[in-house]
């Protein structure tokens, strides 16, 4: 890694306007990535890992608003045209979806996908030089030039893909998104994905963020990790330390939950995510904590540097002077059912 910042996030919140009301899907997220480096984004389905994604992308649906920075090399993105941003996706930021066969028009043929996007951003390149970068892209991810001209549902769910993932990096982008790359994939090639990913990094110096819910990609193929909970991150520093002494109990469930080889028994978060209509006062995580104290119901905790690069935000880790003797006690589950019914 070169240490160059590529992109910094600052305080970005993000609403959906809904009729029960706005949706805090993301709010108060701080972050950065450098060149060549992997931040990994991960935690339970509907905690704002996709939105926080799109918003960074400006991808976000009719209705929703948002507001922070979005630094992307000294530029912030919030605020800025729909040209603007539109002319940076592609030749700067780049996005991998998940679900490939929902994101490749099924009556195009793969030729004409990459000649959309290198015409649209590249208009001087001739048909030849069209050619020869997007064969460069396929070839590597391993699709041979005998299926240039084949159509979508001619290829398997890992090959679509690769070829979504080619399609993001036909433009060399600086910065690339990758919003469950492996969903519903096997595992065998769930590892040539990450493999991809690794060679991408390791030789072009791509910054990426990876958007997960599996904790073992986060482990293979991330340098840092941010772990997000009901829009916002709880924990964040890097991957092996926060996997090997985890500061927030969420995190801390969420290992407990992986399955492996030595697993016994199944472990899980009791509950749900909250309504984010309506989120729990305090620590949004103290209706399911294991470990939650009064305070935590009481107070929102603050960001504590725990060791270098490594936050979580938890008043388990203080600060000590804000909590009161009846603060430290522990929240018994008989108050949170009283306060869910109220």
């Amino acid at each position: 890694m070169t240490g160059e910042r590529i992109l910094e996030v600052r305080d970005l919140r993000v609403w959906y306007g809904t009729v029960r009301g706005a949706v805090q899907a993301v709010d108060g997220v701080s972050f950065t990535i450098t060149a060549g480096e992997t931040l990994g984004l991960v935690g339970e389905s509907g905690c704002g890992k996709s939105t926080l994604g799109r918003g960074i992308m400006g991808l976000l649906p009719e209705g929703a608003a948002m507001d922070g920075e979005v630094v992307f090399e000294d530029r912030n993105l919030v605020g800025l045209s729909i040209a603007e941003v539109r002319d940076l996706r592609g030749p700067e930021i780049g996005m991998i979806f998940q679900e490939p066969m929902t994101r490749l028009n099924p009556l195009m043929r793969i030729e004409d996908h990459f000649r959309e996007v290198l015409k649209v951003h590249e208009p001087d390149l001739t048909d030849a030089e069209v050619r020869k970068r997007s064969l460069e892209a396929l070839g590597g991810m391993g699709i041979p030039p005998t299926r240039f001209r084949q159509f979508p549902h001619e290829f398997s769910g890992g090959m679509r893909q690769r070829i979504m993932i080619a399609l993001a990096l036909v433009l060399r982008p600086k910065l690339v998104i990758c919003d469950e790359p492996t969903t519903s994939l096997d595992v065998l090639v769930e590892a040539q994905i990450l493999r991809i990913l690794s060679d991408l990094k390791r030789n072009f110096d791509t910054a990426l963020l990876l958007i997960t819910h599996n904790l073992g990609i986060i482990a293979e193929a991330c340098d840092r990790v941010a772990v997000m909970y009901a829009g916002k991150i709880v924990e964040e520093g890097d991957a092996r330390a926060v996997f090997a002494a985890p500061a927030h109990p969420y995190t801390r469930e969420l290992l407990r939950s992986v399955i492996s080889l030595r697993t016994t028994g199944l472990q899980y978060i009791p509950g749900a995510p909250p309504d984010l209509t309506d989120p729990p006062s305090g620590c949004r995580f103290h209706p399911r904590c294991p470990d939650a104290m009064r305070v935590c119901a009481q107070l929102e905790p603050m960001d504590q540097d725990l060791a270098w690069a490594h936050r979580a935000s938890c008043w388990l880790n203080g600060p000590k002077d804000r909590i009161s003797p009846e603060g430290s006690e522990p929240l018994e589950r008989e108050e949170l059912a009283v306060a869910d019914e109220a």
